[in-house]
């Protein structure tokens, strides 16, 4: 019992806990919220900062800070410069009247001029450090003389001084204000900006020099508190810049306090390198540069009191929340939040361009659906356009007739039907009606003869706008489907720009493992795909890698890691780090070498052929040849122009089947010549080495395997006749070692006195002794020409493709031969 007891409480004290946990944590970050928003919106955190900012000093009696201060806020926040001034004079009035009364009269003298001058209506950057300048110039020399009657040149040289710190902190507020004023901010900080705010901050704690609790220092505590946050965020480089510009601000303010910027810098760099250890690591870093540090401090009271100051920073640190260091880690590069925000923001705009790409698909599909849709409308119309065709008749002939009563009220179903036959009679057989049909016409109608005429005569309308219905439900059906192309075109770049980056930690631990055995310094490994034939990895690399070993050295490792041949897709320039980065692809199991022969009528200069060779995207090798109808420029014009547009919707992704009908769409409704061309084209799947064939009005193509060769033939009429036609395509399975033979009519047509032109090719090929494409293209070029007593009667083109097994330039390295010689 006690066992089952425990059993059912432990779990669900488990849970209650847990919910606790996150309900506390949930609370703890509305109050957050709650305060952040009085301190910023409010601007109670102008008031706290222009307070302490107007109890700080340098040198016991500079005060640059309140000015640059009350100014910058007056041209950033406007309407938080009340509070601003008046936490300056609250500061001022802590140390005596008499400073409260200089800093008000130098602020409300400033104020005035910014109002007489509309100072806010130029580039702050440039007139405001000048003015700020000036006012404590000026200020400085004429409170000297108003309290001592005259002013010496150790006044003007000290007013000289905190002029100059005035311009720069003038500078250095108009860059930091901003970072403490702003709701929510989405760039990252740059390193000017991170220093800009150090140097506020550190200004603002000089106004805490003097506190003190039970002889802890309040600004010895703040201080390491600042670096102990930047150390833990950032790292060593940030935690120690921060050390180095807060001692040094400590130091001007205190001279006594020139120790502490010692402290402080090493303590940033030891916390920051001992930042994995996560906040115990990092206030461990504070505890052993208190320790060193104070050693070389008077006495061992003083190292208790600074080590008492630095337990102090410690236990503001370990009670910050984490949501603080966590923003705060978002805006500083090189920090993992800052990594996981960037890319958080980027897989946002990642997953709203594809959002946005499948909705145009869904457009595109409804488009090409409603196409669909009207075309079995059309359809359904046919009937209802032959009762008006039959109606029109019967109003011109049967209206007068005495006997349209009888034909149509009892005899209705022997005139319809006798109409129809009449009118599909004269649609078939050019005009011309069978003996027995005028015969049985003869003998239904007394007007048999009027009516035949009536039928021809609407017929003839009939014809014309049945033959535009057609065009215009072919043009539909065409663009259905190339809307449907495009869908389906726009869905798969919806798919490849979601690729997410997979989880192989496994394999990118190999991976480094192994270029580090070769001496390779590699920064990052990211994998993407790991499928068999489909691998897919990127690297960043230090640009002097760039000399040939990504192709010597790191894709051969690859290869034997993945077991298949990885070859380098492509290298990209990285700014403004200098690196390259690289991406690894699995290599094409196959490989296509062409040869090409041509040569124009009558040797001419511009050939009616065109052709062309294609690498898409998908790992796939095209082939295209086209066949201008006539020769010369007017024929070369037609078949490049047939090339060029198959060429950019194949690039596009669109299906081959889908790519011809479109240009057969687009050549065929540009123009009412009799225009038209051929198109042979051959697409190989480098992977498998399967192809598909579609012959548009072309001659055979030949497959040479050995000493066998097989004749591939489609039927289908070339591009340009007529709008609509299906595509026959032709499958083949090359291997490794075959040779493709394409070629135009002007070849295959060429020979004279040859009855059998495929008999004779078939011959030629067999009797070949190379295997090299170009040495075929021109020997059968050769051949041909002779066979014609070296006349050229036509253009004549011949493609020669070899396919061929992909042999790496460099072998696999392998992994593990490789890690036994290294150790």
């Amino acid at each position: 019992m006690e066992k089952v007891e425990r059993e059912i409480v432990e779990p669900v004290r488990g849970i209650n806990m847990k919910s606790t946990k996150a309900g506390l944590s949930k609370m703890i970050e509305i109050l957050f919220k709650k305060i952040e928003h009085v301190l910023i919106q409010k601007g109670i955190l102008i008031f706290l900062i222009g307070f302490l900012l107007g109890r700080a000093f340098i040198l016991s009696h500079l005060s640059p800070f309140y000015l640059p201060f009350f100014a910058a806020v007056l041209i950033l926040r406007k309407q938080h410069a009340p509070l601003a001034l008046l936490g300056v004079i609250s500061g001022a009035m802590t140390i005596s009247l008499g400073v409260a009364a200089h800093s008000f009269l130098l602020s409300f003298s400033f104020l005035l001029f910014f109002k007489v001058t509309k100072l806010g209506d130029y580039n702050p950057y440039k007139v405001l450090p000048i003015s700020i300048f000036a006012f404590l110039l000026i200020g400085k020399i004429v409170g000297s003389f108003i309290t001592s009657g005259f002013f010496s040149l150790y006044d003007i040289m000290m007013g000289s001084v905190e002029a100059c710190l005035g311009y720069i902190l003038t500078l250095i507020f108009l860059q930091s204000i901003p970072l403490l004023a702003a709701k929510k901010r989405k760039q990252a900080l740059k390193t000017e900006e991170i220093v800009c705010l150090i140097i506020l901050l550190a200004s603002v704690m000089t106004g805490t020099i003097g506190w003190t609790v039970y002889d802890v220092s309040i600004e010895h505590v703040m201080s390491r508190y600042l670096v102990l946050i930047f150390a833990f965020v950032a790292g060593a480089t940030v935690g120690s810049t921060v050390g180095v510009v807060t001692g040094l601000i400590f130091s001007l303010a205190n001279i006594s306090s020139f120790f502490h910027m010692s402290l402080l810098a090493f303590s940033g760099l030891l916390g920051g390198l001992l930042k994995e250890g996560k906040k115990p690591g990092v206030a461990i870093g504070l505890f052993i540069s208190t320790l060193l540090i104070g050693m070389y401090d008077q006495g061992s009271q003083n190292l208790v009191i600074s080590l008492y100051e630095s337990f102090a920073a410690i236990l503001l640190f370990f009670i910050t929340p984490r949501s603080l260091t966590s923003r705060i880690a978002k805006y500083i590069p090189g920090t993992s939040e800052y990594a996981a925000e960037q890319q958080l923001y980027l897989r946002k705009v990642r997953d709203v361009t594809a959002k946005r790409v499948n909705q145009f698909s869904a457009v595109f599909q409804a488009l090409s659906n409603s196409f669909q849709q009207i075309e079995n409308q059309d359809d359904e119309d046919e009937y209802r356009e032959l009762d008006y065709f039959l109606s029109n008749v019967t109003e011109k002939t049967c209206q007068t007739c005495f006997k349209k009563d009888n034909c149509w009220a009892k005899n209705f179903s022997t005139t319809y039907e006798g109409m129809s036959r009449i009118m599909q009679e004269l649609d078939t057989n050019d005009g011309q009606l069978s003996h027995k049909l005028k015969r049985d016409w003869d003998k239904h109608c007394t007007r048999s003869n009027k009516v035949i005429e009536a039928i021809g005569q609407e017929l003839t309308l009939y014809q014309a706008n049945q033959k535009l219905k057609k065009q215009v439900k072919e043009s539909r059906k065409l663009v259905a489907n190339q809307l449907l192309g495009v869908s389906e075109v726009m869905g798969n770049f919806a798919k490849e720009i979601q690729k997410e980056r997979e989880s192989h930690e496994a394999q990118e631990d190999q991976i480094l493992e192994a270029l580090q055995t070769f001496g390779l310094d590699i920064t990052q490994v990211d994998i993407f795909s790991l499928t068999q034939g489909n691998v897919d990895i990127e690297m960043t690399i230090p640009d002097m890698y760039a000399n040939g070993e990504c192709e010597k050295l790191i894709a051969p490792l690859l290869s034997d890691i993945c077991g298949e041949h990885i070859m380098v897709h492509s290298k990209d320039q990285a700014f403004p780090t200098g690196d390259i980065h690289v991406t690894f692809r699995s290599a094409k199991r196959y490989t296509v070498t062409t040869g090409v022969a041509h040569a124009a009528k009558d040797g001419g200069l511009v050939s009616g052929d065109s052709y062309s060779t294609i690498e898409l995207g998908l790992g796939k090798y095209a082939i295209a040849i086209s066949d201008g109808m006539g020769n010369g420029e007017r024929a070369h014009h037609e078949s490049n122009e047939t090339l060029q547009l198959l060429r950019k919707i194949l690039l596009s992704g669109i299906e081959e089947k889908v790519a011809i009908k479109s240009v057969n769409s687009i050549l065929s409704l540009r123009t009412t010549d009799e225009i038209f061309s051929t198109l042979d084209l051959a697409i190989i799947d480098l992977q498998d080495a399967s192809s598909r064939f579609l012959k548009i009005g072309s001659t055979p193509s030949f497959i040479k395997r050995g000493s066998q060769v097989k004749k591939i033939q489609a039927s289908n009429l070339p591009i340009g006749i007529i709008q609509e036609f299906e595509v026959d395509v032709v499958s083949e399975q090359l291997k490794a070692g075959d040779l493709l033979v394409m070629m135009s009519d002007g070849v295959f047509e060429g020979p004279r006195h040859v009855e059998n032109y495929e008999q004779w090719m078939k011959r030629k090929l067999t009797e070949l002794r190379t295997d090299d494409p170009q040495e075929i293209a021109d020997l059968i070029m050769e051949e041909v020409i002779r066979s014609g007593t070296g006349e050229i009667s036509d253009d004549m083109t011949i493609v020669v493709a070899k396919v061929q097994h992909n042999t790496p330039k460099w072998a696999a390295i392998p992994f593990n031969l490789t890690k036994k010689k290294a150790q």
